[in-house]
């Protein structure tokens, strides 16, 4: 079994998005601001599987990591997009400490070529 000091592996993740009803009276802004928030949740649907799938491997591991929600706290979300290298980087991104090992497509192919160990910094 891995153990990885808690506060070592961090899974920055986002768990806000709020759907709103267009208004009633079917004016183009408000249609516009549901289709953009339709997207918004259906985009948040799948950051939540990726975080989901992350946490589940790591757990399944015996990897011991921080989950850090950025969603109510803009500047983790500077943090993380700082440290990663992305000033456009979207959750799930996975650091060791305070190094970046990547976001979600880089631990799929990690996982698919057995070398999670070595994508989290960990070998």
């Amino acid at each position: 079994m891995d153990l990885v000091s808690v506060t070592a592996l961090r899974l920055m993740v986002s768990t806000l998005t709020l759907l709103q009803k267009a208004p009633s009276d079917g004016a183009q802004a408000g249609v516009d601001t549901f289709h953009h928030n339709l997207l918004k949740a259906l985009n948040h649907v799948d950051v939540k599987s990726q975080q989901s799938e992350v946490a589940r491997v790591l757990d399944s591991k015996g990897i011991q990591y921080e989950m850090i929600d950025i969603a109510q706290n803009n500047s983790l979300k500077e943090e993380m997009r700082s440290k990663s290298g992305n000033p456009s980087a979207l959750p799930p991104q996975i650091f060791n400490g305070d190094q970046h090992c990547g976001g979600y497509e880089d631990f799929v192919e990690a996982v698919e070529t057995s070398d999670v160990r070595k994508f989290l910094k960990l070998d």
